[in-house]
């Protein structure tokens, strides 16, 4: 496997983090933040999440202040209606259109073949408003299990991942509930996408590119 390094993003000045949820950016790609922060300090972080009450907002804000440090982050909150993102297909398309101003260089959002409804209208609107940007798409563990073969993988270290894994537990109280808001969920993807990269320290986060220029 030929590598390309994070200093590919050495000349990027702004990351666009899209999520419907408010733990969806923090699940899907956290720890690659926590990389991308550390070894580029140019970088900017901008976060647009879609659904979420106030108290899931404050979450949020807790565990993207511990990934990113807060001086680079600027957070942006929607609130549409969660679940019913489809019927909701034209106001979540303007709201992302606002977004474009930011002018990022890369984009972290959701997949598009996710089964998640909210997940994949925000993914499909991604690419419908972003259409010359590099584009990765993370995955959400869940019920559905449609976890696919992802083809970009960020290893990490296990100091990384246990940063991630510890962010989300303090930070997201309110799904302690769901049976698969684990830290062994979050451990296990990690480790088999370390396996699937041969990643140095065992773990890696893993997106879909679809397409790359280099």
């Amino acid at each position: 496997m030929l590598p390309l390094a994070l200093s590919a993003f050495g000349n990027a000045s702004t990351v666009l983090c899209i999520g419907a949820h408010c733990d969806d950016v923090e699940i899907g790609c956290g720890a690659t933040l926590v990389r991308l922060a550390r070894e580029h300090p140019q970088l900017s972080f901008v976060w647009g999440i879609f659904a979420g009450s106030p108290a899931r907002e404050l979450e949020s804000r807790a565990a993207a202040a511990a990934l990113v440090p807060a001086e680079r982050l600027d957070l942006r909150f929607f609130r549409f209606r969660e679940s019913y993102f489809p019927s909701q297909h034209d106001q979540i398309k303007d709201a992302i259109e606002t977004l474009k101003v930011v002018k990022p260089q890369l984009i972290l959002t959701h997949r598009l073949e996710d089964r998640h409804q909210d997940h994949r209208v925000l993914a499909e609107l991604t690419w419908n408003t972003f259409r010359s940007h590099l584009i990765l798409e993370y995955e959400i563990p869940k019920y559905d299990a449609d976890l696919g073969q992802p083809n970009f993988f960020v290893p990490l270290s296990l100091a990384d991942l246990d940063y991630k894994v510890a962010t989300l537990h303090q930070s997201f109280p309110s799904q302690h509930a769901r049976a698969w808001f684990t830290p062994e969920t979050f451990r296990a993807l990690a480790r088999i996408r370390g396996i699937e990269c041969a990643a140095p320290g065992g773990y890696a986060e893993a997106f879909h590119a679809r397409k790359i220029c280099v």
